[in-house]
C-alpha cells in the first residue's frame, strides 16, 4: 500500500496491513507471494463503520471539545470579525449619507428657549425666569491669546483633529450604553454641534448623530468659524449664553478687553458653570476652579501660546458681583437656585449628564417647577427675620451691623419638604445664599450629634458604665482629654467664658453647653464613630478628619444640612434629606422626584433619646429665655440647641416641633471683602449668641405656624422630655431622706414614664477628684435652680 493508500486509509478509519511471511497462505492475485492481507473485506468495512460511530460518539459525547473546535475555528472567528466590520461600516455609511447638518443657527436656538415657570406648593405662582441674555461677536473681535484659553482648556489637537475624538467618542457610547453617563471625551466641534444643533440628552442615537454632524461640520466649516460658534453658543452661568454676555457678567467689559487671565477662567468656568462661579462657589468649588485655570494657563505655556514669564505673572481673577435678574428679586432667587440645583442633580443621577449639561438643560429650557415651599409659612419666615434681627441692625450706628448675614431653613419631618427658606437680606443685594452655604461651623449644634453616636454605638466611658443622659463626666474648663489608656490627646476646650462645672450629668451639660464634657465623650465614643454618624445624619463629612477639636462644630455646614440631621432626629432616626422639589415638568422628559426620606440610619430609641435631652435644652438651659419663655409659645414642645463659634463668627438655633424643623444660623461676613468676620456687638450685643437673634428668630417664626397641641411620641426612658417629676406643697414637711426627683413648679414637658432610671452614673473622667456636693436640702416653696450635680435625680447621689 502506498503512501497515498495508506493516507486514504487512515481518513476512512482502516490501517495500514502488517507485512507477514506465511508459507502456508495463499496468495494474492497479481501481488508480491510473499505479502498477505490481514482480515477479510467484510472485516474492512465493519472497521471503518465503527470508525465513523466512534468519531461521531466522540462529537457528541464528553465535554463537546471537538464540536467548539468545529464551531470556532480562526477562519470562522476572523470571517465573523470581518463581517461585522463590514456590516458596521455600510451601517455607518448609510448613517453618513441620511444624516444631514440641521440648517438652525444660533439665533433659532436663542428663540426657541423658553422661560421656567416655578411655582408654590400651592400652584400659585412664585416666578417665571429666563430671559435670554445673549450677544454673538465675530470671532475677530476676541483675542487671539483668549481663543487660545478654550482650546487649551477643552481640545488641545482642535486645529489638528478631523471634528472627533475617536477614542474618547467610543469611551462615550460605551458609556451611555452601559448607563453611565457622559464621562468626557468631545472635542469642541462636537461640544459645538451639541449646543448648537442637538440636546443634552444622553442616549446612543443622539452621541451617533453628533458624531456624524460632526464630521461633516468638520469638513463645511473652518476651524475658526468652528470655535466661534462654540464660544457663542455655550453657557457660562449666570444666565449668560456666549462669551459676550459672559465678559460682562463677570468682568463688566466686552469681549474684545479680555484679558487672558479673565478669558482662562471663563474657559474654566464651562466645565460647571454655578459650581465655580467665584461668588457661590463652596471651598471645594474655588479650589476645583482655581485648578481648572492654571491647568489652562499651563496647558498655553505647554502649547506655545504663552510665555512661561508671563504665566508666572498672572494672579486669579476673581468675578465681580452678579447684576440684578428680572425675577429674582427678594427670596426668589435663592428658592430658583436651589429649585435648579436639585433639579439638575436629578438629571445627572438619572441621565447621566455632567453638572454643565445638567445646567443647560435646565436653564431656560421651559419647565414647569413646583416647589415644597408654603407660601403662608415662607412669609412667616422673612417677617419674623426683620422683625427679630434686620429691623433691629443699624450699620450707620454700628459698622458691625453691616456684616451680619441671616440664613434659615424650615423643613417637614415626616415628608422631608422644605416648606420655607431665608437666604440673605435679597437676592440682588446677597448673592450668596446663606441657606446653603456651607462654610461656617455649625459650632454647639454639633453636640446632638455626638450623643446620637454615643447612644447608637451603645458606647460607655473609660471606667465601663454607659453613656446616658444620666452620665456624670466632669464639666471643668479647660480639662485636658484623655484617652481610653489615660493618655492626654492633646486637646483641652475651653467653656463659654471659661466658667467651670464640675461633675454634672450629661443632661445638664447639653443644657449648658459645656464643651470640655462633650469632647471627653467624643474620644469615648471614638472620633470615627462621631464622624460617621454625622455623615449618616446628613452632613457632608466626607473630606473631615475624625479628631477631637471636631466636637467644637469646627467643620462647615448649612442651615439646610443641618434642618435635615435635626429633621432625621424629629423622625424617629429615618433618614431625612430636605427638597425643595415637589415637580419638574418639561414636554421632552420627565423627571422622578426621589422620595425625601430614606431608611432608618440610627436606632430610633438613640433619636428619641436625643430628642428628650434637648428638650432641656429649652425648658433648662440655652434657649430657655428665647423659647420656653416666649409669649407666643402656645404650649408647643420644642427640642433643640443654641451654637455659638468661639470666634463669634457664626451662632446658631436649630430646634423643632413634633411637627417641624428649622435651623437659623447667622454669619459674620465683611461687607466690603466678604471675607469672615467676628460680630461681636452686633445689634447692641456684647456677643451673638446662638441663645439670642437665632432662637428669637426661631421663636418668632415657629410659634406662629406650629401646632401648639402636638406632642413628641419617644420611644425612650431617659432625657428631660419623659424625666418624672412632681411639684411640692407649702405644707410638705422636710424629711432626712434625700428627694428622688427634681422639684418644679412647671408641668412635664411630656406624659412621665412609670419606669425610673436604674443606671449609677458615675464621674468621667476624674484627673482631680471632684469634690463632693453637700446633701440637698428639702425642697422648700420656692424651688431653687439645680446645682451642678443634679441632685435631684435618681441615683445622683454624691
Amino acid at each position: 500500500m502506498g503512501r497515498a493508500e495508506d493516507r486514504r486509509a487512515r481518513q476512512r478509519g482502516g490501517r495500514r496491513a502488517a507485512p507477514r511471511r506465511s508459507s502456508g497462505s495463499p496468495s494474492v492475485a497479481g501481488g508480491d507471494p510473499s505479502t498477505t492481507v490481514i482480515g477479510t473485506p467484510s472485516d474492512a468495512v465493519g472497521g471503518r463503520a465503527a470508525a465513523r460511530r466512534a468519531a461521531r460518539s466522540e462529537g457528541r459525547g464528553g465535554d463537546g471539545k471537538g464540536r467548539i473546535r468545529r464551531l470556532f475555528t480562526w477562519k470562522k472567528i476572523l470571517g465573523t470579525f470581518l463581517g461585522a466590520c463590514l456590516l458596521a461600516i455600510g451601517a455607518f455609511i448609510a448613517l453618513y449619507v441620511y444624516v444631514d447638518v440641521p440648517t438652525d443657527n444660533a439665533a433659532a436656538q436663542a428663540a426657541q428657549r423658553q422661560s421656567n415657570i416655578y411655582k408654590y406648593s400651592d400652584g400659585s405662582t412664585l416666578a417665571r425666569d429666563g430671559e435670554v441674555n445673549r450677544e454673538i461677536v465675530d470671532l475677530s473681535k476676541v483675542p487671539k491669546a483668549v481663543r487660545n484659553t478654550f482650546v487649551a482648556a477643552e481640545n488641545k489637537s482642535f486645529y489638528n483633529d478631523n471634528g472627533i475624538d475617536l477614542k474618547g467618542t467610543a469611551r462615550g457610547v460605551f458609556n451611555t450604553l452601559m448607563g453611565k453617563g457622559a464621562q468626557g471625551g468631545s472635542t469642541i466641534t462636537q461640544q459645538y454641534v451639541k449646543n448648537y444643533y442637538l440636546s443634552q440628552e444622553q442616549t446612543v442615537s443622539r452621541k451617533l448623530r453628533e458624531i456624524v454632524i460632526s464630521l461633516k461640520v468638520d469638513r463645511q466649516m473652518s476651524k475658526d468659524e468652528i470655535l466661534a460658534g462654540y464660544i457663542n453658543t455655550s453657557y457660562y452661568g449666570r444666565n449668560a449664553y456666549g462669551i459676550q454676555a459672559a465678559a460682562q457678567a463677570y468682568y463688566r467689559v466686552d469681549a474684545e478687553k479680555l484679558s487672558v487671565e479673565q478669558g482662562a477662567y471663563l474657559a474654566a468656568l464651562l466645565q460647571a458653570p454655578s459650581q465655580y462661579d467665584w461668588e457661590v462657589a463652596s471651598a471645594t468649588g474655588k479650589k476645583l476652579v482655581t485648578a481648572r485655570w492654571n491647568y489652562v494657563l499651563d496647558n498655553m505655556v505647554e502649547e506655545g501660546w504663552l510665555a512661561k514669564s508671563e504665566r508666572q505673572d498672572m494672579t486669579f481673577p476673581k468675578p465681580k458681583e452678579p447684576k440684578p435678574t428680572a425675577g429674582r428679586e427678594g427670596q426668589k432667587g435663592y428658592l430658583i437656585d436651589l429649585a435648579n440645583r436639585q433639579l439638575e442633580d436629578q438629571l445627572m443621577q438619572q441621565q447621566g449628564l455632567t453638572r454643565s449639561q445638567a445646567e443647560a438643560a435646565v436653564v431656560d429650557q421651559g419647565w414647569t417647577i413646583t416647589l415644597n415651599v408654603d407660601k403662608k409659612k415662607q412669609a412667616q419666615l422673612e417677617k419674623a427675620v426683620k422683625a427679630q434681627l434686620t429691623s433691629k441692625l443699624d450699620k450707620k450706628k454700628r459698622p458691625v451691623d453691616a456684616d451680619v448675614q441671616a440664613g434659615a431653613v424650615s423643613v417637614d419631618p415626616e415628608t422631608g419638604k422644605v416648606v420655607a427658606l431665608y437666604g440673605g437680606v435679597d437676592y440682588f443685594k446677597h448673592y450668596t445664599s446663606n441657606a446653603t452655604r456651607t462654610d461656617y461651623q455649625p459650632a454647639s449644634t454639633f453636640k446632638p450629634v455626638i450623643l446620637a453616636a454615643a447612644l447608637e454605638e451603645s458606647a460607655r466611658t473609660r471606667s465601663g458604665k454607659p453613656i446616658t443622659a444620666n452620665t456624670i463626666y466632669d464639666g471643668t474648663s479647660k480639662r485636658p482629654v484623655v484617652d481610653s489608656n489615660g493618655n492626654k490627646v492633646g486637646f483641652a476646650p475651653e467653656n463659654e467664658d471659661d466658667q467651670d462645672y464640675g461633675p454634672i450629668t450629661v443632661q445638664t451639660a447639653m443644657n449648658k453647653s459645656v464643651n470640655s464634657v462633650f469632647a471627653q465623650m467624643g474620644v469615648d465614643v471614638g472620633m470615627k464613630y462621631v464622624m460617621d454618624v454625622a455623615g449618616k445624619l446628613g452632613m457632608d463629612t466626607s473630606k473631615e478628619q475624625a479628631v477631637p477639636a471636631q466636637t467644637l462644630g469646627t467643620m462647615g455646614a448649612s442651615p439646610l444640612q443641618m434642618a435635615g440631621v435635626y429633621a432625621t432626629l424629629d423622625n424617629h432616626g429615618k433618614k431625612v434629606t430636605p427638597s425643595i422639589l415637589k415637580a419638574a415638568e418639561h414636554n421632552t422628559r420627565a423627571v422622578d422626584i426621589p422620595d425625601p426620606v430614606g431608611e432608618q440610619v440610627i436606632s430610633r430609641e438613640a433619636a428619641d433619646s436625643v430628642t428628650s435631652v434637648l428638650t432641656g435644652v429649652v425648658d433648662d438651659g440655652t434657649a430657655q429665655r428665647s423659647v420656653a419663655n416666649n409669649p407666643k409659645r402656645a404650649g408647643q414642645k420644642v427640642a433643640g440647641k443654641t451654637g455659638t463659634s468661639d470666634d463669634n463668627k457664626s451662632a446658631w438655633f436649630t430646634g423643632y416641633t413634633p411637627d417641624l424643623v428649622t435651623s437659623v444660623g447667622l454669619f459674620g461676613e465683611d461687607a466690603k471683602t466678604h471675607a469672615q468676620t467676628k460680630m461681636y456687638g452686633a445689634g447692641g450685643e456684647e456677643r451673638v449668641n446662638g441663645g439670642g437673634f437665632p432662637a428669637q428668630i426661631w421663636a418668632a417664626y415657629m410659634f406662629g405656624v406650629t401646632d401648639g397641641d402636638a406632642r413628641f411620641d419617644l420611644n425612650t426612658d431617659q432625657g428631660a422630655a419623659v424625666q418624672p417629676t412632681w411639684t411640692p406643697t407649702p405644707t410638705q414637711e422636710p424629711t432626712t431622706q434625700e428627694p428622688t426627683e427634681e422639684p418644679t413648679t412647671q408641668k412635664p414637658t411630656e406624659t412621665p414614664t412609670t419606669q425610673e432610671p436604674t443606671e449609677e452614673p458615675t464621674t468621667e473622667p476624674p484627673t482631680e477628684e471632684p469634690t463632693t456636693e453637700p446633701a440637698p436640702t428639702a425642697p422648700t416653696d420656692e424651688p431653687t435652680d439645680p446645682i451642678t450635680l443634679d441632685p435631684g435625680r435618681p441615683g445622683n447621689e454624691q
